[in-house]
């Protein structure tokens, strides 16, 4: 139990969210209650985690927890631990929650994009068909906003422009996409700013300067891939050249990342597999796999392809994850640090 790196929870309190300010104490370290000495409230030390309110040990949620977040069934949990399937379900959504929360603290934050892969996969549900549709940041792999709806349509792919858009500094930026049309509406719409010109009234949008939309179409036959065509929708060749060697080197105009993050989630969320027998229920618990596996990716998973070689001073290679690649973190999260991260919720979790 450390104050210096804990906030004031209470929505009544001036220094609600604040850290290092010294207004929290030690209020019992039995029932690891904190104090704020502004307000002069106690509150508990598990407050905005995972683990707030939880009878069972830490260490067994975050066990179950880790195993769903790498695509163990939970009927394998229920047999192996002897937990009720109910039980399981919560603490996934728990966790699936917690994973939500610092997605939106920690990684939906302005920061220079430079180019963006986004794309959607088909998700069996029970009596029908979901969409899951994810963003990623290809120069650090970074996992960056992901949306589910029941319908393929306009409504869905704007909804995810719009967290893209929440990440994103007004920067020179590269959008790269399948050939859905959505997406070239979606991003016009969504990538513009107000030009202020002192006159009454609402201020005319004007599109980003440098932003750049391409895609990439493939043509099947009998389940084969025959050809693939690249378009450059907006920007011009010489910037979408520059913008993608900047951050992912040589090759050329392709969706490539994001289809390998398709591959992690279809690996770790059982009903993305295909021909299986696994399906979603409810839309809800697919959001809740969706946040927690995208959340233990970016913080949790050393991607090979990000390692830092050797130097002189330092032997070993140094791994990194997509979050410590884009500055975000200075080491990689275990599962139980991702429960207990500390955030600040707008009313109780």
């Amino acid at each position: 139990m450390d104050p210096t790196t804990t906030f004031c929870p209470n929505l009544a309190c001036p220094a609600r969210g604040q850290i290092g300010q010294g207004n929290i104490g030690m209020h019992s370290r039995k029932d690891r209650r904190f104090l704020c000495t502004e307000c002069r409230k106690t509150f508990s030390a598990s407050k905005g985690t995972a683990f707030y309110r939880l009878r069972t040990a830490a260490e067994t949620v975050t066990l179950v927890v880790t195993l769903l977040a790498h695509g163990c069934p939970p009927q394998a949990i229920v047999a192996a631990f002897g937990f009720d399937e109910r039980t399981v379900t919560r603490w996934m959504a728990r966790g699936g929650g917690q994973g939500r929360a610092v997605q939106e603290h920690l990684v939906e934050q302005p920061r220079d994009l430079g180019q963006v892969q986004a794309d959607e996969i088909r998700v069996k549900k029970q009596g029908g068909i979901v969409w899951m549709a994810l963003a990623m940041m290809v120069k650090p792999r970074l996992w960056l906003a992901g949306e589910v709806s029941e319908q393929r349509d306009m409504t869905l792919i704007r909804r995810l422009i719009e967290r893209v858009r929440r990440c994103a500094l007004h920067r020179p930026l590269l959008l790269c996409t399948d050939g859905l049309c959505s997406y070239i509406r979606a991003i016009r719409e969504t990538f513009r700013a107000p030009v202020r010109t002192g006159v009454q009234g609402r201020p005319r949008l004007e599109s980003w300067r440098n932003r750049c939309i391409a895609q990439v179409v493939k043509r099947y036959a009998k389940r084969h891939v025959v050809e693939v065509e690249r378009r450059i929708v907006d920007g011009t060749a010489a910037r979408v050249e520059t913008l993608r060697r900047r951050s992912q080197g040589d090759g050329v105009i392709n969706t490539a990342y994001i289809e390998r993050l398709n591959a992690t989630f279809r690996e770790r969320l059982a009903p993305l597999a295909r021909r299986c027998r696994a399906f979603v229920r409810h839309t809800r618990t697919l959001e809740h796999g969706m946040y927690l596996g995208g959340t233990v990716y970016n913080f949790g998973t050393a991607h090979a392809s990000l390692r830092l070689t050797a130097s002189a001073a330092d032997t070993a290679p140094r791994h990194r994850t997509p979050a410590m690649a884009a500055g975000i973190t200075e080491h990689g999260w275990t599962v139980q640090e991702l429960l207990s991260f500390h955030v600040l919720y707008e009313a109780s979790p």
